[in-house]
């Protein structure tokens, strides 16, 4: 399976607070419905799919198959033709379905299964409101939407694949995080740097790995980078997630790092409902005074 930065085998999470807080418990009735495995697999299978019509349609000219690249897959159509593409996602299909292994992925794929999810989710969603037998066949969400950034924002390590693209305030930890970096790389080049100076400059600080610096510079992915790395399940890679926490790591003494996880992603979340709330209040009122 891909390894993400949570555990995507586990689908019913609780949160020790819930019980307490209605607005959280409501976000983790969400996160139970959600069926991670399939919709990886969807994703991938989608995006793979619609990326062999079009291979099979251009008849090897890559001028006809561009206009789909940036659209489908904006953020890594610019380190990959769409044969590296095919091969990125074939590879990751064959891990995700091995079950006798976690494969880890680089930058580089990570920045795929982003387009791939994010293309996915949208069909996803437009099949929810639209044909909801269709989409209780792929059995994602249980006739629920996806929240794709929600999905993201616990799921992902990072987006730093996505520097100097927006991401949205529901990415809100990444995006700071990212406006962060953007920051002191300008600052850098200001200072008479490259922008490879200046990303090697910083690398330290914000721990961006060498991967992602070549990603950032531009660089098309070699075969270096184009493997994935595989350990056995029997690894507890996800075990420091569980422990209770103390000082800096957790809101509370005695919070785990993946309850923290839950509890921001509630918190964003929530701030999203408000925020419509807001909006559908003061499109009210308005209603109002021109009924007036």
């Amino acid at each position: 399976m891909l390894a993400f930065a949570k555990d995507i085998t586990q689908n019913m999470p609780i949160h020790p607070e819930e019980a307490k807080n209605s607005e959280l418990k409501e976000y983790m009735d969400y996160q139970r419905k959600l069926d991670h495995e399939r919709l990886i697999y969807h994703s991938l299978d989608h995006a793979k799919s619609d990326l062999q019509e079009q291979i099979q349609a251009a008849l090897g000219d890559q001028e006809k198959i561009k206009p789909f690249l940036e659209q489908a897959f904006p953020v890594s159509q610019r380190f990959a033709d769409a044969d590296t593409l095919m091969l990125m996602l074939r590879k990751m299909v064959n891990g995700h379905n091995s079950t006798n292994n976690w494969y880890r992925m680089n930058a580089y794929f990570h920045a795929v299964v982003y387009d791939s999810m994010q293309g996915f989710v949208k069909v996803y969603n437009r099949l929810v409101r639209e044909a909801p037998e269709k989409a209780e066949e792929l059995k994602v969400c249980k006739g629920m939407e996806v929240d794709f950034d929600d999905w993201a924002y616990l799921y992902f390590q990072d987006l730093d694949f996505h520097l100097g693209r927006g991401l949205g305030y529901t990415h809100y930890p990444f995006a700071k995080r990212n406006a962060a970096i953007q920051e002191e790389v300008e600052k850098e080049i200001g200072s008479g740097k490259s922008h490879e100076q200046a990303l090697l400059a910083i690398k330290e600080q914000f721990e961006i790995d060498d991967t992602s610096i070549d990603l950032l510079l531009g660089k098309k992915i070699d075969q270096k980078n184009l493997e994935l790395f595989y350990t056995s399940v029997e690894n507890p890679i996800y075990e420091y997630l569980m422990p209770a926490q103390e000082g800096r790591w957790g809101a509370v003494d005695g919070e785990s790092l993946l309850d923290h996880a839950y509890y921001m992603g509630s918190n964003l979340k929530v701030w999203e409902w408000r925020k419509q709330e807001e909006v559908e209040s003061v499109m009210e009122e308005l209603s109002k005074t021109q009924k007036k």
